[in-house]
């Protein structure tokens, strides 16, 4: 299963990807906008997950849009989980102590894709073929 290590060697091999801090805790973004963070849940987060909050570490990560968002929840929701503050938000909750670090590297790759100029995803995309 994935750890923070992970998480940072592959947000950080993606072009132009710097890593900081959002919020207190740790963020990668390209250029300056966020794709993946660290997300711990928050008193309102675990009043509304009641017991089915997670208790290991939980990566936020960007997505397309919010049936993309729906689409990995109802795929597999053992991994993939949301809070009411996400509610309309293109964001989706990863419990990342249960995603293996193959599936990690495509949804940080995919949201890397949601946030970079379109030129640099473009020439990214052009590169890996």
């Amino acid at each position: 299963m994935a750890s923070w290590e992970d998480v940072s060697r592959i947000a950080l091999a993606l072009p132009e990807t710097t890593e900081g801090t959002s919020h207190g805790q740790r963020a990668w973004k390209v250029k300056t906008k966020g794709f993946v963070w660290e997300r711990p849940l928050r008193r309102g987060d675990l009043e509304a997950l009641g017991d089915a909050a997670p208790d290991g570490p939980v990566l936020g990560v960007r997505v397309a849009d919010v049936g993309v968002k729906a689409a990995l929840i109802a795929d597999n929701p053992d991994v993939y989980f949301t809070t009411p503050h996400f509610d309309g938000y293109p964001a989706v909750l990863v419990r990342l102590d249960r995603i293996g670090v193959t599936e990690l590297a495509e949804l940080a790759e995919e949201a890397w894709l949601t946030r970079a100029p379109k030129r640099l995803a473009q020439g990214f995309l052009a590169d890996r073929d």
